[in-house]
């Protein structure tokens, strides 16, 4: 079962409360997303332990074959 636009962002700002979070369908399909989260807790971070934490907070509906969330092009940076 694919997720929509706002279930993919409540498990990332239950994780980043203060995120800036950009939540994009890429293909028109409800399948293939792309996010943008900045976080002041990345500072100091580099990009993989952004992601990981970010991928975390999904809490494994990536996970396997079978995750609820099929693809998910991700952006993390700290805010400037």
């Amino acid at each position: 079962m694919a997720m929509e636009e706002h279930e993919i962002e409540a498990l990332i700002r239950a994780q980043f409360p203060a995120a800036k979070i950009t939540i994009t369908d890429t293909a028109g399909d409800g399948n293939h997303w792309a996010a943008e989260v900045i976080d002041e807790s990345f500072r100091g971070m580099n990009r993989v332990q952004q992601q990981r934490a970010v991928y975390a907070a999904l809490k494994g509906k990536m996970d396997g074959p079978h995750g609820d969330l099929h693809a998910l092009a991700l952006t993390t940076k700290a805010p400037e």
